[in-house]
């Protein structure tokens, strides 16, 4: 359905465009478009090598088990029917922990790994357990306290002051986590 969303608006600017006699103006948009695609590919391209680096870095010293490890107290609250040494535990604890440092990119490998665990602690293999549905949900809505890619985005633009969104961010995702969070707990109640 969205392709045709997609196509429509397209097809119909282009045909405004042609209609009004301005067709090039559609030739410079596709250009400068492609041009700036390319600019932040390349961008986020050395961002993710640099990010995945650091990762891989923290989870072979032991940094990401450690913060798994600090995080394991709000890992009992939010998924109550993890066993605390389950390897599901870690797993979410780790998704979630890269979540917190903005690193989506790197959290997608881990929220994979996190919802295969949760699986095999999933009695019911054709459903979602809560705790995944918990998982989804507060994994959505990003909590975010250090937002490197958003960062590095601004950085890539040109912006004098690529972190002043810090603060908004963070105001941001913690008002979404906590929203997300009390309506994945009503809800529950009625399924």
């Amino acid at each position: 359905m969205i392709n045709y969303i997609w196509f429509f608006m397209i097809a119909s600017g282009i045909l405004v465009a042609a209609l009004d006699g301005r067709i090039e103006v559609v030739t410079e948009a596709i250009v400068r478009g492609a041009e700036q695609g390319i600019t932040i590919a390349l961008g986020l391209a050395g961002l993710i090598a640099f990010w995945s680096g650091m990762m891989q870095i923290a989870q072979e010293s032991g940094l990401m088990a450690q913060l798994a490890r600090t995080m394991r107290p709000i890992g009992r609250k939010l998924f109550p029917d993890v066993p605390p040494d389950h390897p599901a535990m870690g797993a979410v604890l780790l998704a979630m922990a890269a979540n917190v440092l903005g690193l989506g990119n790197a959290c997608t490998p881990l929220g994979i790994k996190a919802m295969e665990e949760l699986q095999k602690l999933n009695p019911s293999k054709d459903t979602a357990s809560n705790s995944m549905c918990t998982f989804v949900v507060l994994t959505a809505s990003s909590l975010t306290i250090l937002p490197g890619t958003i960062i590095a985005l601004r950085a890539a633009q040109g912006s004098s002051a690529p972190a002043e969104v810090v603060g908004t961010i963070v105001f941001a995702t913690s008002c979404s986590s906590l929203a997300a969070f009390l309506i994945d707990r009503v809800l529950r109640r009625f399924w």
